[in-house]
């Protein structure tokens, strides 16, 4: 089968489309005939040199999300060949199966049914940050009528993040560089919303004079934010580098994603009621993942990028 691997590290270009062995499922696993794999950072991260390089004359795959259909099943599984998919493909151990390939072998626990009437592109657009963004509201704690701050609020992870905090009945004040929070207000329904360009802290405690209950903070600012907490709140972050010095009690938690087929179902089920927006910037076809990750490394848009498969 054909798979996006990469060999080195180093940019883009390091990327390419190797025929590898097709994957077997084993016992409790699902093997999905994958029709749309969205792109990560995490990605880029791997075969930027975040970990080791693959051992000489060796390969290691790409892709955490996956939309698809089962394929073939190992024993004590209830999923059935032909039915339509949404799948989370952990990143660690470093491997072959991974979720940018024409096929990949998935654990039950990291599999659900795709949303209804939701085509294949952008189903795949949620497992890895649909995931991220609701064990991070986990995390927080929060109940109706409490507050909560999110950053980065108009991406993917935070874009999620503040849909499912307003479902909660929070008050989510939104932060990002867009200087409107379009998505986060019109469409992800955020409260208020402060641009990046503002005093970030200032302006949390212009609406919470004693500061929000709860920070997720999925933009990496770390300390510079946790002024914006109330004694004894919670700071969430969703990155092991911006974990921010602990103060007045706040308790610092780091959101570590793993798969959870429930939660994964509630997502699907949220995305098919129309209540979960999805969005896709572009699509590439697999041969062109180099393509597509150069794309995606430039910036300057919102929404995924998701390779297709025929």
């Amino acid at each position: 089968m054909r798979a996006a691997v990469y060999r080195s590290l180093g940019g883009p270009d390091v990327v390419e489309v190797a025929e590898v062995d097709k994957p077997v499922p084993g016992l409790s696993e699902i093997r999905i005939k994958v029709q749309a794999a969205a792109l990560n950072p995490a990605d880029a991260a791997a075969w930027g040199g975040v970990f080791p390089a693959p051992p000489e004359g060796t390969a290691y795959g790409l892709g955490w999300d996956v939309a698809g259909v089962v394929d073939a099943v190992g024993p004590g599984i209830h999923w059935r060949p032909g039915q339509s998919v949404i799948a989370f493909s952990h990143g660690l151990p470093l491997g072959l199966n991974r979720g940018q390939a024409e096929y990949i072998v998935v654990p039950s626990q990291a599999i659900a049914a795709a949303p209804t009437g939701v085509d294949p592109v952008h189903a795949a657009t949620i497992p890895l940050n649909g995931l991220t963004a609701a064990q991070s509201v986990e995390l927080l704690g929060i109940q109706a009528g409490q507050s909560v701050l999110i950053t980065g609020a108009e991406g993917a992870v935070g874009g999620y993040a503040v849909q499912l905090a307003k479902r909660r009945g929070a008050v989510v004040i939104a932060s990002d560089l867009s200087p409107d929070g379009g998505f986060a207000t019109k469409v992800a329904g955020a409260d208020v919303y402060v641009p990046a360009s503002q005093p970030l802290v200032e302006a949390v405690r212009a609406v919470c004079p004693e500061g929000v209950d709860a920070v997720l903070d999925t933009a990496r600012l770390g300390q510079a934010v946790i002024g914006a907490v109330a004694d004894g709140g919670r700071f969430v972050t969703t990155r092991l580098d911006a974990l921010p010095e602990t103060e007045r009690g706040i308790r610092v938690l780091l959101t570590q994603v793993g798969p959870d087929a429930a939660m994964l179902s509630t997502l699907s089920d949220l995305a098919a009621a129309g209540d979960l927006a999805l969005r896709v910037a572009e699509t590439y076809p697999l041969q062109e993942a180099s393509k597509a990750y150069a794309r995606m490394t430039k910036g300057g848009f919102q929404g995924r990028v998701v390779l297709t498969l025929d």
